[in-house]
């Protein structure tokens, strides 16, 4: 399994441990682009960190919403080291396959299944 030492404000990709694919996925997101990560057992979202003011990428990611808190508080332990990874929330699958399920997007089946 992956793991990264606590350090900073953000998580940075270089410093993720035994987890190459998860860096690769990491390295390929778009800045601003989010997902969610299993840290030290939490999960949470994390956001691929805006590039540069010159255009170059930050590899990073960052905690937002509810991880930010939850990021500081393991920030106390500076150095720890804890695992990650990425986990697949059912609401983003759900998000993904929606748009493959457009067959029974119908006005006749919203009728038909509309008080289900």
């Amino acid at each position: 399994m992956a793991t990264v030492a606590v350090r900073d404000d953000a998580i940075w990709i270089k410093h993720i441990e035994d987890g190459k694919p998860l860096q690769e996925r990491l390295s390929k997101l778009r800045a601003g682009q989010t997902l969610h990560l299993e840290v030290d057992g939490i999960v949470g979202t994390w956001e691929r960190m805006q590039d540069g003011s010159d255009g170059r990428p930050t590899l990073g990611i960052k905690p937002v919403a509810e991880m930010r808190t939850v990021w500081a508080r393991m920030r106390q332990e500076t150095g720890r080291i804890v695992p990650i990874r990425e986990v697949v929330m059912a609401t983003s699958y759900l998000e993904a396959v929606a748009a493959t399920l457009t067959e029974w997007n119908s006005a006749e089946d919203e009728a038909a299944y509309a008080d289900l």
